[in-house]
């Protein structure tokens, strides 16, 4: 797979029992360097692959883009040993209207923000509520079963995380991606339906982790009706979901789910 995954010695103990050594694959991270014209605009730690997926559904999350067509070209610089550095032109956009501290936020973890400015951040950018599209809670288990079985990286390392969309109208999985940040994989696959002009208003989003505020703001940005996590939702993205009209599904494994905001689109 290239630069997605290396092989590592390492020694495997089992205590009380026996040990060995075994070469290890495991899932590579490398810092990704978004430039807009010759000005940095971030810097994030990624898998390698589908890198112009990843800058493109960055870019309209905060605020900078909202088509395709806002982005002249994107090329990696050619001047340097690896690809970490990709420069997109952005003609008539300007940088400074990227929700920042919202991006620092979802970068650092945490900062002297306050959650209500954090999603009040997010409002200023999003265009309009998402469609009221309605998800039958079998459409979410085989969308979330369909993005197991299509986790290679996962299944060779156990080190990354997916996320894939299904549109409005649609059944089955159009995009799928993996990178060991989650909120990278969401990026991701909505910089991938910006790129092929796939509808991402009204549509599901799943995703292999926790419900986090980022991954909520994305979703908004979108127009994404439904987004459904496996693992547990956090409070801020719960206030998120619910101030920006997403329904949000959480704790969803095997045929259990909890919806915890607009559980209208979710017939029961």
């Amino acid at each position: 797979m290239g630069r997605v995954t290396s092989r590592h010695k390492v020694l495997r103990l089992d205590v009380g029992g026996d040990s060995s050594r075994v070469i290890d694959t495991v899932a590579c991270e490398e810092p990704l360097e978004i430039r807009l014209g010759d000005e940095v605009f971030t810097v994030t730690m990624r898998t390698p692959g589908h890198d112009i997926d990843l800058a493109h559904g960055l870019l309209r999350a905060e605020g900078v883009i909202s088509s395709r067509e806002d982005v002249v070209s994107a090329r990696f610089c050619s001047d340097l040993d690896t690809l970490n550095v990709l420069r997109l032109d952005v003609p008539g956009r300007d940088p400074s209207r990227a929700v920042t501290s919202t991006r620092n936020l979802a970068s650092l973890g945490g900062c002297g923000l306050c959650g209500t400015t954090a999603v009040d951040a997010i409002e200023n950018v999003v265009a309009a509520k998402p469609p009221e599209t309605l998800w039958e809670p079998t459409q979410i288990v085989a969308a979330l079963d369909e993005l197991r079985s299509r986790q290679p990286v996962f299944d060779k390392t156990g080190g990354v995380h997916a996320a894939g969309l299904v549109p409005a109208g649609t059944s089955g999985l159009a995009i799928v991606r993996e990178d060991i940040g989650r909120h990278n994989a969401v990026d991701k696959v909505l910089g991938a339906a910006l790129v092929t002009d796939v509808d991402t208003r009204g549509a599901l989003l799943v995703v292999s982790s926790r419900a986090s505020f980022e991954i909520v703001q994305k979703a908004a940005v979108a127009g994404i009706s439904v987004l459904a996590c496996v693992s547990a939702p956090s409070s801020l993205a719960i206030e998120a979901a619910d101030r920006l009209g997403v329904t949000l599904v959480a704790f969803a494994r095997g045929s259990k789910m909890g919806v915890y905001t607009h559980d209208h689109r979710i017939p029961h």
